[in-house]
């Protein structure tokens, strides 16, 4: 159950001299601990650090073997196929451990659940001790271990929590044998149980505590968010995007009207097509069967959409009335089934079949 009472942390320099104790972020330091979830997650870490390459040759990997020891009757002994049986020394090994994954996923919020329970454990113990920033300028193990020092946490294993990365400060941490440098922002509940004492940067827990503060802006910003979208003509929203229903035509004038925040509409690949088929200035002319055609023409603006294929009795009507060759009358006439086609002023007569 969590706790409502506020926690203390003891306060120190960079060189190890005491400061009045500060108050730890309530966000996070509330007293809750939750020993389930803390189990879990070391299990989860102890088991993703396996690397699961144990391996044993079953007996048709075992090299040899092929040959039948002796023949099936008349030994007296007892019958055998293989030298590589799992019965026989140096054979194959049944059931033995063959490459595999140990990795277990922890859900995110449950692992953050038990790095904070692992926190408020040890703000319980009063192992937690914020100190100021750490600058240096090189790294110095001796002046790293003076602090350790003076803080009285030599002979325990303490865990040093930077805000961010510092490479000075891991790199004079790193040939202790009972100290353990990372960014806060790194930690696990498998660290935080491990070590006896936390030194945590007060910058760091800054970030931790604005965390919290930065939640409550977050609300009053969506809610002005809000009352600006209210503001807004239909088809568009605060942050200068257009929604998805609003018409082209409208979409297009508020891009090229210059609408403050504007980005780039994404169109549709059908509706693309279809307004560069209307844009298109004009088509020609497809021929097919020698008398069906496809015309596409030029779209006036406010017109309505044309069909691209004209119906049959559409096409068979432009077939009488637009001008053709000699081919195409010689063609129509066969088609009606007629014995002469006219050819100019003159009339010709087919050759009647045999």
């Amino acid at each position: 159950m969590a706790d409502t009472t506020t926690m203390n942390a003891a306060s120190y320099t960079a060189k190890g001299t005491e400061k009045d104790s500060v108050t730890l972020p309530a966000n996070l330091f509330d007293g809750t601990i939750n020993m389930p979830v803390m189990h879990q997650a070391v299990r989860a870490y102890l088991a993703n650090q396996r690397q699961g390459n144990a391996a044993t040759k079953t007996r048709g990997f075992v090299v040899g073997g092929n040959q039948k020891p002796w023949k099936q009757k008349g030994t007296g002994r007892a019958r055998q196929g293989s030298t590589r049986a799992p019965n026989w020394v140096g054979g194959g090994t049944v059931f033995g451990p063959t490459p595999r994954s140990y990795a277990e996923v922890v859900p995110k919020k449950v692992r953050a659940l038990a790095r904070k329970s692992a926190l408020n454990a040890r703000a319980r113990e009063n192992a937690v001790i914020v100190i100021d920033t750490l600058e240096y300028e090189a790294p110095k193990t001796s002046q790293l271990l003076g602090l350790l020092d003076a803080l009285g946490v030599t002979e325990k294993k303490v865990l040093i929590l930077t805000d961010g990365v510092n490479r000075n400060v891991y790199l004079s941490g790193r040939n202790l044998e009972r100290a353990h440098v990372m960014p806060y922002s790194d930690v696990s509940t498998y660290h935080i149980l491990w070590a006896d004492v936390l030194l945590v940067e007060s910058n760091a827990l800054g970030v931790t505590e604005g965390a919290e503060s930065a939640e409550e802006p977050a609300e009053q910003r969506a809610e002005v968010g809000v009352e600006e979208a209210d503001g807004k003509e239909e088809g568009e929203v605060a942050d200068g995007r257009h929604s998805s229903h609003a018409r082209p035509s409208d979409r297009h004038r508020a891009v090229l009207g210059g609408v403050s925040g504007a980005r780039r509409i994404h169109v549709p690949r059908r509706q693309r097509r279809d307004e560069d088929l209307h844009q298109d200035s004009c088509r020609a002319a497809v021929r097919s069967e020698g008398h069906r055609r496809m015309d596409v023409e030029p779209a006036r603006k406010g017109a309505p959409d044309r069909p691209l294929h004209r119906s049959t009795a559409a096409l068979e009507e432009s077939d009488r009335e637009a001008p053709r060759g000699r081919h195409d009358r010689h063609l129509r006439g066969l088609r009606n089934g007629s014995s002469s086609v006219q050819a100019g002023n003159e009339e010709l007569a087919l050759p009647q079949r045999l």
